[in-house]
């Protein structure tokens, strides 16, 4: 039996649990995906390496999953355009059932090999693409299908499973194992399996966005500033990153339609914004080199 499916042997009493037992319970056993995810940091960093030169070739990041492990692949791919300007066609994700199955439950999707092959060759995968092929049993049909046609087209895969051995991480190129371990609620990957891997994903894809120049220090100056509070912050950004005041920080970044690292290279580089924005061009968008150069 795999080690998500097995009872835990600690809870057999679950439901008999006082209030304050049981939310000790789900809390003390969430901390294991912290360290299930510190265990595979070598793993991590290999597949941020391999992406990197991928995404400078113009590749996308393409995620595959069911269920739960589904729904966080979309939930990373969709928050890569306002926190990084990550243009969404550059990032895909593809979910067992549709996109409906966000928000129901589309039983059997998974099971389905054969359309996560044809979803997955439906997006044209091509060899400067990285996918992630993402499920707790590391056994989903329809992920494996997807898998196979993503090395088929010569695509990066990275298999992330939170069983040991289990054939999504051993048949990619690159696997990545979160041994959680026994679920609190037996078989409920929702829980501690699904937490490993949205702190996995959170981890490769900001990795990759520092590696391509969207960070300068840690500062985050190639959000996208889309709403009310974007633009505050990108003006707290660019105070904090150059000293100048509010309302200097706001008059330029007013001239480079709040873009961040443009205001903040013009600023301490003394140059006009669209300098700035030149500079950066020939820098590949990092700001340290625009300033150096």
């Amino acid at each position: 039996m795999l080690k998500t499916e097995t009872p835990s042997q600690r809870h057999a009493l679950l439901d008999q649990y006082a209030d304050d037992e049981l939310v000790g319970a789900f809390l003390d056993d969430q901390l294991e995906a912290v360290e299930a995810v510190r265990r595979a940091a070598p793993q991590i960093a290999a597949a941020v390496a391999a992406a990197v030169p991928r995404m400078r070739a113009g590749g996308r990041l393409i995620y595959v999953g069911a269920g739960t492990s589904g729904r966080l692949g979309v939930l990373d791919s969709v928050e890569l355009y306002p926190t990084f300007s990550w243009p969404h066609e550059r990032a895909v994700a593809l979910l067992a059932g549709g996109a409906g199955a966000m928000f129901k439950a589309v039983e059997g999707a998974e099971d389905d090999r054969a359309q996560g092959a044809a979803d997955l060759r439906a997006v044209q995968p091509q060899d400067r693409d990285v996918v992630f092929l993402l499920a707790a049993s590391g056994g989903t049909p329809y992920v494996l299908g997807a898998l196979h046609a993503a090395r088929a087209a010569g695509a990066l895969t990275i298999g992330i499973a939170n069983n040991t051995d289990a054939p999504v991480a051993r048949e990619a190129e690159i696997g990545v194992t979160l041994d959680t371990g026994e679920e609190v609620i037996s078989g409920s990957t929702r829980l501690k399996a699904g937490t490993s891997q949205k702190i996995a994903l959170n981890t490769i894809s900001s990795a990759l966005m520092v590696r391509l120049h969207k960070v300068y220090g840690n500062l985050m100056v190639d959000l996208k500033a889309s709403n009310a509070k974007l633009v505050q912050r990108s003006v707290r950004l660019t105070m904090h990153a150059t000293g100048v005041d509010e309302a200097t920080a706001r008059a330029t970044l007013e001239q480079c339609d709040f873009h961040v690292k443009v205001a903040v290279v013009a600023l301490l580089n003394g140059q006009s914004t669209a300098e700035a924005e030149a500079a950066l061009a020939r820098a590949q968008g990092s700001v340290r080199a625009a300033l150096a150069g």
